[in-house]
């Protein structure tokens, strides 16, 4: 419950019967010069500490919705820094998962060479120079890759230069897909029929 809306009416209520009281008493018969002259005084007194608690009351709500803004804030941020660690968590169960997947004598059985987890050299059409690229945008893994659209691939060549831009990344993610996946029979069969990464 809100505690200046309690105050309020009592503060009024207390200060109506006070003055009630001091105006009864001097219109009351047989009142002398020198009570009345104290009553004055007394309501002169709780007038002003009235003015001064209505004043005291605004201030209070003031910070009353002061407080609530502040709160309203602090629930954006909140549920906006929840959201951003359940896409961690989510990410990095995707790289622990893709490790999972990861069988290194599969992948040299099918593809008859070593390599490491989350080499982007395993994708068809990306060498060394674009890896490095993509490591510097921030896509390091098979998942990332997988989730990255062709359109910001494309951005990533095209922000390496002339040389980058000529390449066409139509099948890079689905093909991390695989990698991340472990599905290297499926992967090799399509790079066989793809030329140099394109369909």
């Amino acid at each position: 419950m809100n505690i200046p809306c309690i105050l309020i009416p009592a503060l009024v209520g207390l200060i109506c019967g006070i003055l009630g009281y001091l105006l009864g008493k001097m219109n009351s018969k047989g009142t002398d010069n020198s009570k009345s002259l104290t009553l004055k005084s007394d309501l002169d007194i709780c007038r002003s500490n009235t003015q001064k608690l209505n004043a005291k009351i605004k201030s209070l709500e003031e910070d009353l919705d002061i407080c609530k803004g502040n709160s309203l804030n602090l629930k954006g941020k909140i549920s906006e820094l929840e959201r951003a660690g359940e896409n961690r968590i989510q990410s990095f169960t995707k790289d622990i998962s893709a490790s999972t997947f990861f069988d290194s004598e599969l992948f040299f059985t099918v593809f008859g060479k070593r390599t490491k987890l989350n080499d982007l050299k395993v994708i068809e059409g990306i060498g060394p120079k674009i890896e490095e690229l993509f490591h510097k945008a921030g896509i390091t893994t098979w998942y990332a890759l997988s989730e990255a659209s062709v359109e910001k691939c494309q951005a990533i060549l095209n922000n390496g230069g002339e040389n980058f831009s000529i390449h066409n990344p139509g099948t890079w993610p689905t093909q991390a897909e695989l990698a991340y996946k472990g599905k290297w029979q499926d992967l090799k069969d399509w790079q066989d029929i793809l030329d140099g990464g394109k369909e």
